[in-house]
């Protein structure tokens, strides 16, 4: 066992699509809400706490435009009105051998904003294309 912890730079992603790189993967957020209840015959004058509905957060995916790809405009082109194409994704952290090692399942993924990077005349930057999605879980695997 690595007693080590892993690099973050070495991950990849299965979207449903072709199989791409991306740059950077943000917004893996889980969270329970707070539900505060008091009876009214308790002789506590406080509040007690227990665990609401699990929220998770819109994940980010940023990647390089490479010229004929449209992929993530593709699906984004899927939305209709209370429709859409949904996909699940998993995003896996790589060990040395290219080997998943810890991995978050997304469920039923769909995407939720497209942004382009701004174009500057004066700029020596790639160009960025940003996918926003949102999802109904996210399960994680620790191999």
């Amino acid at each position: 066992m690595n007693e080590f912890p892993l690099p973050i730079f070495h991950f990849q992603v299965d979207w449903g699509g072709t199989r791409i790189n991306f740059q950077e993967v943000s917004g893996l957020d889980l969270e329970v809400e707070v539900i505060e209840y008091r009876a009214g015959a308790s002789p506590e004058f406080s509040a007690i706490k227990m665990p609401g509905l699990k929220k998770y957060g819109n994940i980010t995916l940023k990647r390089g435009i490479v010229q004929g790809d449209n992929e993530f405009f593709q699906w984004w082109n899927t939305i209709q009105l209370h429709k859409v194409e949904r996909r699940d994704i998993t995003i896996s952290l790589l060990n040395e051998n290219h080997e998943p090692v810890m991995s978050w399942k997304v469920r039923n993924a769909f995407p939720v904003k497209i942004v382009w990077s701004d174009l500057k005349a004066t700029a020596s930057e790639v160009a960025l294309e940003t996918l926003e999605i949102a999802c109904e879980g996210i399960t994680v695997e620790n191999e």
